[in-house]
């Protein structure tokens, strides 16, 4: 049985040269976003990886408590296709490689950008939404899609992710995108410590609004 006080939380963050002007707002909501997490019930694990048109794990199933802060060197393009592709593949083989006692109950899968896809080469939209959507159904998995000056739910849709679990920020709002989304989390957190099946919980309409204003 998989351990049901255990979440093992996947951040993959945008960071193309588009990324410059928010680069300070991002790095603070996520000292921020990490600090809320080593507050909330149970155990987590985070693995960053971050991406343009390269992939680089900046770090691999490390302890909430000691989550180095965030350097963000924005660079490049968005091959966010490749990221995701090959975020979610390798996460899958490496937990599957652990013994199930050792494995998360909870697996959440966080994307963040502030750009449109421009520069995959091995991934599709149509393959990563095939990817994502198999990981959902058939293990459980939690997919969230925050997307800057952009229709995140749609984009979000194309690739696999729920609407409630999609949303669009405002290119200023970058910290206060990544603090709503470490609430949301937290809740599940929360509630799985005695409901194993519980939701990640939706953004409402006034969280949209307020966050793409």
């Amino acid at each position: 049985m998989t351990d049901q006080t255990l979440t093992h939380l996947y951040f993959l963050l945008d960071r193309s040269g588009s990324m410059q002007s928010i680069k300070s707002d991002i790095e603070g909501g996520f000292a921020a976003f990490v600090d809320e997490q080593r507050a909330a019930p149970g155990a987590c694990k985070v693995t960053l990886a971050q991406f343009d048109d390269r992939y680089d794990v900046v770090y691999r199933d490390v302890d909430v408590a000691d989550v180095p802060a965030l350097d963000l060197q924005p660079r490049s393009r968005t091959a966010l296709h490749d990221a995701m592709g090959r975020l979610v593949t390798e996460a899958g083989e490496y937990l599957a490689a652990l013994p199930e006692e050792r494995r998360p109950g909870t697996v959440i899968v966080a994307v963040m950008t502030d750009g449109h896809e421009n520069a995959s080469r091995e991934w599709h939209g149509p393959a990563v939404k095939a990817l994502v959507e198999q990981q959902t159904t058939q293990w459980g998995w939690q997919f969230m899609y925050l997307g800057a000056d952009q229709d995140a739910v749609e984009v979000g849709r194309s690739l696999g992710v729920p609407e409630a679990q999609s949303m669009t920020y405002a290119r200023g709002k970058g910290r206060e995108a990544m603090g709503k989304n470490s609430e949301k989390i937290r809740q599940m957190r929360a509630a799985r410590m005695t409901d194993a099946g519980a939701p990640m919980p939706a953004y409402t309409p006034q969280e949209r609004q307020d966050l793409a204003d």
